[in-house]
């Protein structure tokens, strides 16, 4: 009988501790091990653990914000989307005559959906200008722009028919509204959204060789000419034609007067 009983009571034991949840179990045995431990040890795990929680954290953190950044520096290599055409290219061509001013042309288009202005830049600003150096094209409007140069005779009376200037000319544009006007310091005002469209180097070509380059260059001289012309005009008025000055009020009295004279005629036939 008194085996029977501690057979129970150990049964008891066995299922109490079967019944148990497993997270109290393990629990237990982590405070008892950490009971065990010195508190220094203590401590420096739960530095050690802090630390690595806070490590979790910022790495997840950082993890959220890496595809901004690669975004960013993706976006960064992209080319910029053009807002102007120009004709030519790359180069700008220029006859050469040494120990004289020669000029080049270029056509510039706005080839977007807004206003655009456009500036011009050179590295050689006391041999070469522009006309304009500046200004605002509208959706699909053009003009063709003139560029002035001096050439410096060569050092060694050797021709530089074909060879590249160390002078370089850059085109610059910025989308503006339509109510702006151009100044040349709108380009300083709002330098983070400047584009820079094309620099352009510089051909010299030989005047005695005719070639398809050269003869290009004279028409769109001849166009720049003509355009600059244009502009000098004043603009024709389409509006309603203003009568010279008199030229109504005579009409006037002619029409009274003929009035006047037909009703005497009418009064005459009366009587």
């Amino acid at each position: 009988m008194a085996l029977a009983n501690e057979k129970s009571v150990s049964d008891g034991k066995i299922w109490g501790l079967c019944k148990l949840p497993f997270w109290h179990s393990t629990s237990s045995s982590v405070a008892a091990s950490s009971s065990s431990v010195p508190s220094s040890s203590s401590s420096s795990f739960r530095q050690q653990q802090q630390q690595h929680h806070n490590g979790i954290s910022v790495d997840h953190h950082s993890n959220i914000h890496a595809p901004l950044k690669v975004s960013s520096v993706a976006k960064s290599f992209l080319p910029t989307r053009r807002k102007l055409s120009l004709d030519p290219q790359n180069k700008l061509y220029f006859p050469y005559e040494p120990g004289k001013q020669v000029k080049s042309a270029i056509r510039i288009k706005n080839i977007s959906k807004n206003p655009v202005a456009f500036k011009f830049q050179t590295t050689g600003p006391k041999s070469c200008y522009m006309r304009p150096p500046g200004g605002i094209l509208a959706p699909d409007e053009s003009l063709i722009a003139t560029v002035f140069k001096f050439v410096e005779p060569p050092d060694n009376n050797e021709k530089q028919v074909g060879k590249k200037s160390r002078v370089k000319f850059k085109v610059m544009s910025i989308k503006v509204k339509e109510d702006v006007d151009y100044v040349p310091e709108l380009f300083d005002e709002r330098r983070d959204e400047v584009a820079v469209e094309q620099v352009l180097g510089v051909v010299f070509l030989d005047t005695e060789r005719p070639c398809p380059a050269l003869e290009k260059l004279n028409r769109q001289l001849a166009e720049a000419e003509a355009e600059v012309e244009a502009r000098k005009r004043p603009p024709e008025d389409t509006g309603p034609k203003i009568v010279g000055e008199g030229l109504v009020i005579d009409e006037w009295k002619e029409r009274r007067e003929r009035y006047l004279a037909r009703q005497q005629v009418d009064g005459v036939d009366s009587v």
